[in-house]
C-alpha cells in the first residue's frame, strides 16, 4: 500500500529492510487499488489548490484551466 501512495519503490525497500529490489517487487503488485474510491475536487486558482492540498488532496492533472485533485474516502 505505501507503493501506491508513494510511486517510489525505493521507499518501499527501505521500509520494509529488503536488500534486493526483486524483493520488494514481489509484494509491490499484491495490493489492488482499483477498488479505491476517491473524492474529486477543482481548482481554478491559486487559493483553491491551496485549500485542498491542505486538507488532505492530492493534484491528479490539468484539464483546460482547471486543477484536478483527489483525496481516498
Amino acid at each position: 500500500m505505501e507503493y501506491h501512495r508513494t510511486k517510489d519503490i525505493l521507499h518501499v525497500m527501505n521500509v520494509l529492510g529488503h536488500k534486493n529490489i526483486k524483493n520488494t517487487l514481489v509484494y509491490a503488485h499484491l495490493v489492488d487499488i482499483k477498488d479505491d474510491e476517491y473524492v474529486c475536487k477543482t481548482a481554478k486558482g491559486v487559493d483553491d489548490a491551496e485549500a485542498l492540498i491542505e486538507s488532505g488532496f492530492e493534484y491528479v492533472t490539468d484539464i483546460g484551466d482547471v486543477k484536478l485533485f483527489r483525496k481516498k474516502k
